[in-house]
């Protein structure tokens, strides 16, 4: 009964932090008014490859002609986007 409870609780807890990390993902590859806030791009700098892949693309068409942030980078080391 106890354990059953708990796995409900991080289940549930589980859930929320996912729900609120990627609201906070999406919200700065989208709607953000700055491409270098450092929240941002923690996040998406950890998301997997086409997801961020995804997020880098969004970015560099808001902000076009600007120097891609952390984990946008080109692979070759230029200051290309992925």
């Amino acid at each position: 009964m106890i354990i059953k409870r708990v796995v409900r609780i991080l289940g549930i807890t589980l859930f929320v932090a996912v729900v609120l990390i990627g609201q906070r993902w999406y919200s700065y590859v989208t709607n953000t008014k700055n491409p270098y806030d450092s929240v941002g791009i923690d996040i998406n700098s950890r998301m997997p490859g086409p997801i961020r892949k995804w997020g880098c693309d969004q970015l560099k068409a808001n902000f076009p002609g600007r120097l891609p942030p952390y984990g946008c980078q080109a692979a070759d080391g230029t200051n290309g986007w992925i």
